[in-house]
């Protein structure tokens, strides 16, 4: 008997095509009506910033997640119990975000505590 999927965590696919090239406009044209979007000349972030190691990313998600909710690191230490200095620290990679501080730090910013750690 087939086990159940997981549900998917994105509402977002890839789709990959193959067909004869004097219809590629055509099914371009059918699939933007259907909201897809042509990303053929895009590149992997980590191309487009090789500066950034994978042990920045949970500071630098922390910090976009602020920015989006127009929050300073002041009023996101008021809401979380966590110290300014700490929070600061998070963002800039000196001081790991952890488990405890993930989940208070998603619920209030909204997102999925997974990413901060």
């Amino acid at each position: 008997m087939q086990e159940p999927m997981r549900k998917l965590r994105t509402e977002t696919v890839t789709v990959t095509v193959t067909g004869p090239a004097e219809n590629m406009e055509k099914a371009m044209r059918a699939l933007t009506e259907l909201g897809f979007a042509d990303t053929s000349d895009s590149v992997p972030w980590r191309e487009a910033f090789p500066e950034y190691d994978e042990k920045d990313l949970p500071g630098l998600y922390l910090a976009a997640a602020r920015d989006r909710e127009n929050m300073t690191q002041k009023r996101l230490s008021e809401l979380t119990g966590i110290p300014r200095r700490h929070i600061s620290e998070m963002e800039r990679g000196k001081r790991t975000i952890g488990k405890k501080a993930g989940k208070i730090l998603g619920k209030v910013l909204k997102v999925d505590h997974r990413v901060f750690l």
